[in-house]
């Protein structure tokens, strides 16, 4: 997770498009993430960068939750192979290279390694590496120096949009967030409102049907999640097997209940305040 502290981010758009390449960097740092949208590899492979060893991330998907991580040496003829392979579904390619031109192979080895062990454990993408990586001894002072570029990396990549290493809730033993419930119609779910949207915790179940009128969509994204192992059936009912971030708190309630919901008041503390209500009891207590 990367440290939360004040920090300055330039990102530049060489062609002028926002949607476009679009490359990000720290202003006290020599690493350097280039977001490359797969209909402008031809312009990426003419910037001096694409020659460059380099660590790379692939986000593919409908809803951008796939990723493959994998090195280069040439990260600019690698893309090429992964553009020109018909099987490749990937539509965003990152890529980590260095202002000095300084990344060796043991830099690079060790950081998809990393990279991948870091993904697993935040589970916010579907990853596709059918391994680890290949982790190479890695000298101590070596391996501090890649510590310290996969936090920058990391925070480039959230500032992107892609927060591949970012927990879905604070890890922070000293930071005790507010969990949420959710107990409608056979529903027994928590969930903790943060900065993304609403995060649905393991262990939340909900009924698989209903009798009342069901949002075929949300029935379209229960059974994606069903596929991906997100949730699970037992019995009559789901069961979330880790935690899942929702853009909203009502798509997260909407989920759970099948039907339209207004999560900022299905939402609810265990003392049965509202979510809304609870984010206005905040607010006004920071404008004291």
């Amino acid at each position: 997770m990367t440290q939360k502290r004040p920090r300055t981010i330039q990102i530049f758009l060489p062609t002028g498009d926002p949607a476009g390449i679009r490359i990000a960097e720290l202003t006290t740092s020599i690493i350097r993430v280039i977001e490359v949208p797969r209909s402008d590899i031809a312009e990426f492979v003419k910037m001096p960068e694409a020659k460059q060893v380099g660590l790379y991330f692939l986000v593919s998907g409908d809803s951008k939750d796939e990723l493959y991580i994998g090195q280069s040496g040439d990260v600019g003829a690698r893309l090429t192979q992964h553009h020109k392979d018909e099987k490749k579904d990937w539509e965003r390619a990152l890529v980590l290279v260095s202002l000095t031109n300084n990344l060796t192979q043991t830099h690079v080895l060790y950081l998809e390694s990393l990279s991948i062990e870091k993904a697993r454990q935040c589970q916010r993408y579907e990853l596709l590496n059918g391994n680890g990586g290949q982790k190479p001894h890695t000298p101590i002072p070596l391996k501090a120096d890649c510590d310290e570029i996969h936090e920058n990396v990391s925070l480039l990549l959230a500032t992107l949009g892609y927060p591949l290493f970012e927990p879905l809730t604070d890890q922070s033993p000293t930071q005790a967030e507010q969990v949420f419930v959710c107990n409608r119609v056979s529903v027994n779910a928590k969930g903790i409102y943060t900065n993304e949207g609403m995060v649905v915790l393991k262990g939340s179940t909900a009924p698989y049907v209903t009798k009342r009128k069901t949002d075929k969509r949300m029935v379209e994204i229960r059974d994606g999640l069903l596929k991906k192992g997100v949730i699970s059936l037992s019995g009559s009912h789901i069961v979330f097997e880790r935690d899942y971030l929702f853009k909203t708190p009502s798509g997260a309630s909407g989920f759970l209940l099948l039907s339209s919901s207004n999560g900022w008041v299905d939402w609810k503390t265990e003392q049965g305040i509202s979510l809304h209500e609870y984010e206005g009891r905040t607010l006004s207590l920071a404008e004291r």
